[in-house]
């Protein structure tokens, strides 16, 4: 009997909520970047009648397995000599380039750490720098890129170069002692790099990991660096913490639910209820320190520690198009792959950003036609449906204690395997939580009304 799969989207959508608006003409603007959480990839079909209808969404055949029903298997975990990993000892994503003004500098915060993020057009990189001047302690972010390409604090118009000195103190007599060079003087500058399009940085100013690029590199994937794939980016900040995010998205099962009317998807074979809920086979294959390999039927998933979640097709099958050749023969086209990649950050207690973009190697005329606004929009009716629900299910995750959370919540069945490993992964590792350094109490910031929660 074959195995039950979840529903399989392609990275194009129609939500029916937008159709009524007044994005539904021309047709072109339908189209949206499908915001559906992971565990959901495409079934690519064999052959299609129109452009359209390659990109449908439609349920994989529905004969329900007894092997998806059961609770989750036992993952395979690889020892690690009582190893705990060290949430300031990786690189994170800040922001894509894509949503960068190289003319301005930006304010963002990870991992509590409040930084500013600014273009050297000197040095041509991009710079991340504690978002403090040593001055007064004004928000850097909050200044401007001056005519000589440093960042200059607006407060006073202390300016920095790409290495954090100080190069300027308008106050200072210009006969006088160069207090510009003292130490203090000084801005802590993170290192950071640019990779897969994405600003990152290591949160340690200390100089010993000045060149820590050298010994470790943020995490490769590789559709991000092959230009056979289409790699169209989104990124949001979001009302509730790191650890909800990640198991949200890892979490197929709620998608025809806590996303009802949104996505349109085809009536399954078998239907149990209205919205079209079924069982999910997933299992975890490998746990350890730096993540887990997760498994079902229409691809590999991987959680890559701690920010991402990346999920890929298996090689799809040959659907006999490809090109003609000289013995009249037909050459088998390139396969048609695409994956989810998520990219979830800790913010602070309450609060994470996720990065998103969904490659693929085939439909590439539709990131060239429609505006990346459009994908952005149609990600984020996604993100806002079930925001307020997840908001408040941290805060009884809280009142429960986190590293309760197993004793706390049932999940008996396959559905949740990746869940399951995530929190497995979170609390045995990582200390059951984000390390903070203390600079919160551990409280959530308190809920505001539902309105001023959804208006963003």
């Amino acid at each position: 009997m074959e195995l039950v799969r979840t529903y399989s989207v392609s990275t194009i959508h129609v939500p029916t909520s937008i159709s009524k608006t007044q994005f539904a003409k021309p047709n072109f603007l339908n189209f949206q970047f499908n915001p559906i959480p992971s565990s959901c990839l495409l079934r690519i079909h064999g052959k299609t009648s129109s452009k359209s209808k390659l990109f449908t969404i439609s349920p994989s055949p529905s004969s329900v397995s007894t092997d998806s029903i059961g609770p989750p298997e036992p993952e395979v975990e690889v020892e690690t000599k009582g190893e705990k990993f060290d949430w300031y000892a990786q690189w994170y994503p800040l922001m894509p380039v894509c949503d960068l003004d190289k003319r301005v500098p930006h304010a963002k915060k990870v991992l509590g750490l409040d930084v500013v993020v600014w273009w050297d057009r000197n040095e041509s990189e991009w710079k991340v720098f504690d978002d403090t001047c040593p001055h007064r302690l004004a928000p850097l972010s909050e200044g401007r890129i001056d005519q000589w390409g440093r960042l200059q604090c607006v407060y006073h118009g202390w300016c920095f170069n790409g290495s954090g000195d100080c190069k300027l103190i308008p106050q200072a007599p210009p006969d006088g002692p160069p207090v510009h060079t003292f130490k203090k003087a000084c801005v802590a500058a993170y290192p950071s790099t640019l990779h897969h399009d994405i600003v990152w940085f290591w949160p340690n100013t200390d100089p010993q990991y000045k060149d820590i690029i050298l010994k470790k590199q943020p995490p490769f994937i590789p559709e991000l660096e092959d230009p056979s794939y289409t790699r169209t980016m989104g990124n949001r900040d979001i009302a509730y913490g790191y650890d909800v995010l990640v198991e949200n998205l890892m979490d197929p099962a709620h998608v025809p639910y806590a996303h009802y009317g949104i996505m349109r998807t085809q009536t399954p074979k078998v239907k149990v209820d209205r919205e079209g809920g079924r069982p999910v086979a997933l299992s975890v294959k490998k746990l350890d320190i730096n993540g887990f390999d997760g498994d079902q039927e229409w691809g590999i998933s991987k959680f890559i520690a701690p920010c991402i979640f990346y999920a890929y097709t298996k090689p799809l099958e040959n659907q006999g198009n490809g090109a003609a050749s000289s013995a009249g023969t037909r050459k088998p086209s390139a396969q048609r792959k695409m994956a989810l990649i998520f990219i979830c950050i800790p913010v602070s207690p309450g609060n994470s950003r996720l990065i998103w973009v969904f490659p693929r190697n085939f439909g590439v005329w539709i990131d060239k036609v429609v505006p990346r606004w459009i994908f952005h929009v149609g990600q984020n009716l996604i993100l806002d449906s079930d925001l307020y629900l997840l908001h408040v299910e941290e805060r009884k995750i809280m009142d429960a204690g986190p590293a309760n959370w197993q004793k706390a919540c049932f999940v008996p069945t396959k559905s949740d395997a990746l869940v399951v490993g995530f929190r497995r992964w979170l609390n045995k590792y990582a200390g059951g939580e984000v390390d903070w350094k203390g600079k919160y109490s551990g409280a959530l910031p308190p809920t505001p009304p539902r309105e001023q929660l959804m208006d963003r």
